[in-house]
């Protein structure tokens, strides 16, 4: 096996590799063989046994990560419907549903963010680690336009206590946030590896397809085109890494790299894709072709993990925190 070095860079170039070579979809947890028990900005997870199992132990499948409801957008996914009523000293019933969770309903562990605080925004979010066979949780299915292990999970009055807490109680924004700063990169990082495959079929192909009484690559705009797919996808690679490395060294400005990065990758590789689609013409179209999988494939991490539109109002947010910053020194009285 490959080694792909350690932390979160060596997690991007393991995910960028998978979606080069299988071209299929993403399975963040189960490719990342991410430890159930760390979690950002929480630590090691103990019971006690010791941590909890790996993803990539026998017979445990992939943590599933529950932000989202039917009901919840982008600025209130954290909380989304899912309610934590109190159930004696340090413990609660958690009551609603999530919905578009991957990895539901074939996890065994679901990472879930609940209301425990009414009234308090971000404050009164907790992060909770619950088992799939916990009573009144149960999950289905739902059918994607990319095959995807994706369902939705319903809860009704599921038992929590103090040991299922990530991190403290009404602190778990902060977790959602340092899980996002993480996955992004790697989100990304598997955008690079669609549109690295997309391009090296686009070469292939037109080196070898006869057109005008030449090669197809010997047009200039064809050629023309194939150097912009190849400049855009290494610049989103260069940024993936960047985001990675900065996450590693635990760098200040994490989000709005992380946000970058997956923005960057997200917009390059469905424009690869589609330009190569157009490239090859009817023959991508087929069912069972490389490119109408991946036409099909990289619509989708342009929405989850924060959609392009959310990642644009993160970059913005922390510009203008960074401008704010650097007049405030300036303005102190020394």
């Amino acid at each position: 096996m490959e080694a792909y070095g350690t932390g979160t860079r060596g997690d991007a170039l393991a995910a960028e590799t998978r979606a080069g070579a299988s071209s299929g979809g993403r399975r963040a947890d189960t490719s990342r063989g991410e430890p159930l028990a760390e979690v950002p900005g929480v630590g090691p997870r103990a019971d006690a046994d010791g941590a909890w199992p790996r993803a990539d132990t026998h017979g445990v499948r992939p943590r599933a990560d529950a932000p989202g409801s039917k009901a919840a957008g982008a600025a209130d996914a954290e909380v989304g419907a899912l309610g934590a009523r109190p159930d004696g000293s340090s413990r609660w019933r958690l009551t609603g549903e999530k919905c578009w969770i991957s990895n539901a309903p074939e996890a065994d562990f679901y990472t879930v963010f609940a209301r425990t605080t009414p009234g308090a925004g971000a404050r009164g979010v907790t992060a909770f680690l619950v088992p799939a066979d916990r009573p009144g949780l149960t999950g289905t299915a739902l059918d994607m336009l990319s095959p995807h292990p994706i369902g939705a999970l319903a809860f009704d009055g599921v038992p929590v206590s103090a040991d299922d807490v990530l991190g403290e109680p009404d602190r778990g924004f902060r977790v959602a946030m340092g899980t996002l700063n993480l996955f992004r990169p790697s989100v990304g990082a598997f955008a690079v590896g669609m549109a690295q495959a997309a391009l090296d079929a686009t070469l292939a192909h037109t080196a070898r397809r006869d057109a005008f009484g030449g090669k197809l690559k010997d047009l200039q705009t064809v050629a023309h085109q194939v150097a912009e797919l190849a400049l855009r996808t290494e610049a989103a690679r260069l940024m993936v890494y960047a985001a990675a490395t900065a996450y590693d060294e635990d760098a200040p400005d994490v989000p709005q790299r992380a946000a970058m990065a997956k923005l960057l990758a997200t917009e390059t590789a469905q424009y690869v894709v589609d330009a190569a689609v157009q490239l090859h013409g009817a023959r991508a179209l087929e069912r069972g072709h490389l490119l109408e999988h991946l036409y099909r494939e990289v619509r989708a991490p342009r929405i989850y993990e924060g959609a392009s539109e959310v990642q644009r109002g993160i970059i913005a947010k922390e510009l203008y925190k960074e401008l704010y910053e650097e007049l405030y020194e300036k303005e102190a009285p020394r």
